[in-house]
């Protein structure tokens, strides 16, 4: 059979007459009678009937692009196989292999029954959802590349570092369990040591901060007078937040015994700073208490509550800087108390020194001004 090279991305612009032009070794420019130009596969069977198989409508294929798969066509043919017949095989297996999204629900299933909380799953779901399935929730597991999870992660790894990471991790488990189910024979590409540790920045060196929507604070204290008219266990909770600007987690694992009804002090042990509320299941005598026995708020409930009053666009950790701005903007008291107050470690030797010393006791003023500062104002009459 002729090599192929005869035509010219010119040529092809050109040709207008119906019929077939050849470019050599089987491959064809089809000229309709309506004009449409499309890639043909022309070979004859053993018993001598010829047989065509499209490549695709020029607008779409190249004609480099032609030429590679004609060749991938007289490849076949070469081992005595029937290019069509591949083809279809080929496509036939694609649509039942298992895609991402399916290897994932199975992964879930198969470990929900040994994670101690149940809003693990909501978790997992909701951060594949939004960040992993429309990239690459549609494709077959065993056809994941790299290429693909940098799809996933480039977006959001500068922007928010913690949530990619995550992302990351728990693509990276859903592969490493599509591997032992045979579903996929390639290594895993979402695996860090020594693969995507090498074409994405270390967290620790990455300075970008996750920036949280936060309500001006000039809004706070008609958005409380909003929350005392809500009769909810969400609404008392999520005010204690605005108020002592603490984390989510602090709050709803917060316990009575933290509390220092005299002496006005909440203190919140070290070991649970910034950790999340249901690490700490052997708490008891929840300050707010969720529906479960035992059991502190939902996290979601701050969530939940922003979504019925119709302010989706706030997040609860938002009001967190809703005080810092306040500060910075309303008031004299110093960046370094603000940031005490925020239980943030804050630059140098001489700050971690101020928090070590009577800071607590400079807050009381600094949290004071900013409760009279949400207390809702009377209507002027």
């Amino acid at each position: 059979m002729a090599e192929s090279g005869k035509l010219t991305a010119l040529a092809v612009q050109k040709a207008k007459k119906r019929g077939y032009l050849g470019d050599g070794g089987g491959l064809y420019l089809q000229i309709g009678a309506s004009g449409a130009k499309s890639w043909v596969f022309r070979f004859r069977q053993t018993d001598g009937r010829l047989r065509e198989m499209g490549l695709g409508p020029v607008a779409d294929v190249t004609l480099a692009e032609a030429r590679a798969g004609a060749a991938a066509a007289r490849k076949l043919r070469r081992e005595r196989l029937d290019p069509i017949a591949e083809r279809r095989a080929a496509k036939a297996k694609a649509e039942n292999a298992t895609s991402f999204k399916q290897a994932a629900a199975a992964f879930i299933d198969s470990r929900k029954a040994g994670w101690k909380n149940a809003k693990h799953v909501k978790q997992w779901s909701s951060t594949l959802e939004a960040y992993a399935y429309p990239a690459v929730g549609t494709a077959p597991v065993a056809s994941i590349t790299t290429e693909h999870i940098l799809s996933v992660l480039k977006p959001i790894w500068i922007n928010k570092p913690e949530t990619a990471a995550r992302v990351r991790g728990r693509i990276e488990n859903i592969l490493d369990y599509a591997i032992v189910r045979n579903w996929r024979q390639e290594l895993n590409p979402a695996r860090w040591k020594g693969h995507m540790s090498q074409l994405l920045a270390k967290r620790s060196s990455i300075q970008a901060i996750e920036h949280h929507a936060a309500m001006p604070f000039a809004d706070v204290p008609a958005f409380i007078s909003d929350l005392r008219k809500r009769n909810a266990g969400a609404a008392l909770a999520l005010e204690f937040a605005i108020l002592t600007a603490a984390g989510t987690g602090e709050v709803i694992g917060a316990a009575s015994n933290e509390i220092d009804s005299d002496a006005l002090v909440w203190t919140i042990p070290a070991a649970r700073m910034k950790a999340r509320a249901e690490e700490d299941a052997s708490q008891d005598g929840f300050v707010f208490a969720g529906t479960a026995p035992g059991r502190p708020m939902s996290n979601m409930s701050f969530l939940m509550l922003l979504r019925r009053m119709g302010k989706s666009e706030i997040t609860t950790h938002g009001f967190r800087s809703s005080f810092r701005d306040w500060c910075r903007e309303l008031t004299n008291f110093s960046r370094e108390l603000a940031e005490a107050a925020l239980a943030h470690v804050v630059g140098d030797k001489a700050e971690l020194a101020y928090r070590r010393g009577d800071a607590l006791e400079k807050r009381r003023p600094l949290m004071s001004a900013w409760a009279d500062y949400c207390e809702p104002k009377p209507l002027a009459t």
